[in-house]
């Protein structure tokens, strides 16, 4: 593999990933629905711990060239430690506080909501993953499940992790099926789980048909895997050549609705020709 080309590919992702974290945010404030792409805020739109956790993920990889388990979990902590108002959910700030005084993420993962955390928060941040392994499916699955591990012991949060990597690494090649094609590749990488039967749910979803993928697929009020990774993979696998028409479809489905545009934005960008200039500008900058 040529480490350069899937470093690039890597963080063309993770450009995608705090664009669209950033922009989705801006949504608890204003309405999708009644906001024109001339009428975004003009100050800086900051993105949130979707993208302060993808940034440990692309250190990780751009050091040891693919996930070590120990390295992420201290850098996710490092990263919490000195910036923990990013907008951590409950889980993840009790579980990054213990590591970064000494606990091992092996016994603390585990423990969480007795039995692991299936959250969304393994998925929100692995795009990357699947950037940088776009030219081998199985490692882009694998690597994301050895990235999830560490703070999803759940199997929920691990089939999350692994559906957006793989998607991500379709994305990422040139030549790359679309639509419910596009959903069907994706599966066979996924494990048996709510996740992978809302996928398949989500290939009978028409494109066009947003209140159905919104009933049926959930779109992160939950903060779970399964109620908010398919309908970003619904989002995405319909839009893969517009970055901008992705990312406002992703913003009316509502919900968690900074993680669900940083999965989609995390997707599109390695397929889209262009993430909007103007949005690029306005995220604030990103610190690896």
């Amino acid at each position: 593999m040529n480490n350069h080309i899937s470093l690039a590919m890597a963080k063309r992702s993770l450009e995608g990933l705090s664009v669209g974290d950033a922009f989705g945010e801006l949504f608890f404030g204003i309405s999708p629905y009644k906001t024109q792409s001339s009428q975004l805020p003009s100050g800086i739109w900051r993105w949130t711990d979707d993208t302060h956790m993808a940034l440990s993920i692309v250190e990780t990889l751009e050091k040891y060239g693919y996930i070590d388990q120990d390295f992420l979990a201290q850098a996710f902590a490092r990263r919490f430690t000195q910036e923990p108002h990013r907008g951590y959910a409950g889980g993840a700030i009790h579980l990054l506080g213990q590591i970064s005084t000494g606990g091992d993420w092996r016994e603390l993962s585990p423990r969480l909501f007795g039995g692991g955390s299936f959250g969304n928060g393994s998925a929100m941040r692995v795009a990357p993953v699947g950037g940088y392994f776009f030219n081998d499916l199985k490692q882009a699955a694998e690597q994301s499940q050895l990235s999830a591990v560490v703070t999803h012991a759940h199997m929920e949060g691990q089939a999350g992790a692994m559906a957006v990597s793989v998607s991500a690494a379709i994305a990422a090649n040139e030549i790359f099926p679309r639509g419910k094609d596009f959903l069907k590749e994706v599966l066979p990488y996924v494990p048996n789980s709510i996740t992978k039967e809302r996928i398949e749910l989500a290939v009978q979803i028409s494109p066009d048909d947003l209140q159905t993928a919104i009933q049926k697929l959930g779109t992160g009020n939950q903060v779970s895997c399964q109620d908010t990774v398919p309908f970003c993979l619904w989002c995405a696998a319909f839009n893969l050549d517009n970055f901008e028409q992705a990312l406002w479809l992703t913003a009316k489905g509502l919900g968690d609705v900074d993680t669900t545009c940083a999965i989609v934005g995390g997707i599109v960008a390695l397929s889209a020709k262009e993430i909007p200039a103007l949005w690029l500008q306005r995220r604030e900058p990103l610190r690896l």
